[in-house]
């Protein structure tokens, strides 16, 4: 399907989203923090990790029982997976489920490091692109990478700024711009956003959206730095959109300087 990004509109599989961030629901101290996160955020797309909910219960209230699925769509991810078919797996049974056939795709087999291994994430999603899933794949700041994906069908590419929950910002910066230069696909910043102002460089250099979970689960107030994230992905995509002027060596003045008179010798 044709993705279609403009300064004003992202679409992704078709729909449009209001929000340019996406939210993750992991590590939150109660469901009751997490959910005035999410409302806070003004976020439409939110993330859950299947492997890590408890379904052998059936009475039991999962993170799916407490959100809203009419005011935000659920994206299911494979996290926790560390090959491709688990993540096979993962996906199928979220579409079993009726959860959704958007998945975010994230296979990762070492525990320490936490970087998704290029091999299995490409294996797994051709496989589920042929299956009729909408895949967003979580990756390294690799354009090669990133480019295949997109070529086999994947409906974003979404590489790490930085390590899981590491809150470093964007370190593969020029890797991202390369990715975002070269895509024809939304580019979605996963993994490594900390602070408002990391979301809005994200945006200011062009990213499509942004995802974020750490950032806000652990902070102090999660509700407010929902409110201040979300202020910097609009605040980024603002500027991207408006154009900004090149760095410069030298200063340059403000005020015109031609017809200035000057003091006589």
């Amino acid at each position: 399907m044709v993705q279609t990004v403009t300064a004003d509109r992202l679409v992704i599989a078709g729909v449009e989203l209001r929000s340019r961030l996406f939210l993750g629901t992991g590590k939150y101290a109660d469901n009751e923090t997490m959910l005035g996160a999410l409302e806070a955020s003004g976020c439409e797309v939110v993330t859950v990790a299947l492997r890590r909910l408890d379904l052998d219960d059936p009475k039991k209230k999962t993170i799916l029982d407490v959100i809203d699925w009419k005011r935000f769509r659920i994206l299911p991810n494979t996290a926790g997976c560390r090959t491709a078919d688990e993540a096979i797996r993962i996906a199928r049974l979220a579409r079993s489920m009726g959860l959704s056939e958007w998945v975010k795709l994230e296979v990762i087999p070492d525990p320490r490091y936490l970087f998704p291994d290029p091999e299995e994430t490409l294996k797994a999603a051709r496989s589920l692109v042929t299956e009729g899933f909408k895949v967003l794949p979580y990756i390294n700041a690799d354009p090669v990478l990133a480019k295949k994906l997109e070529e086999i069908g994947t409906v974003t590419v979404m590489p790490l700024g930085s390590p899981i929950g590491s809150a470093q910002g964007l370190q593969t910066l020029q890797q991202i711009r390369i990715i975002i230069d070269q895509a024809k696909v939304p580019v979605v910043v996963d993994a490594g956003i900390g602070s408002p102002s990391d979301a809005a460089l994200a945006m200011e250099i062009g990213a499509h959206a942004v995802l974020v979970n750490t950032a806000i689960a652990l902070a102090q107030d999660p509700q407010l730095m929902a409110e201040a994230i979300a202020g910097g992905v609009e605040a980024g995509r603002k500027a991207y959109s408006a154009g900004l002027i090149p760095k410069g060596e030298r200063a340059s003045p403000s005020s015109p300087t031609e017809g200035i008179s000057r003091p006589a010798g």
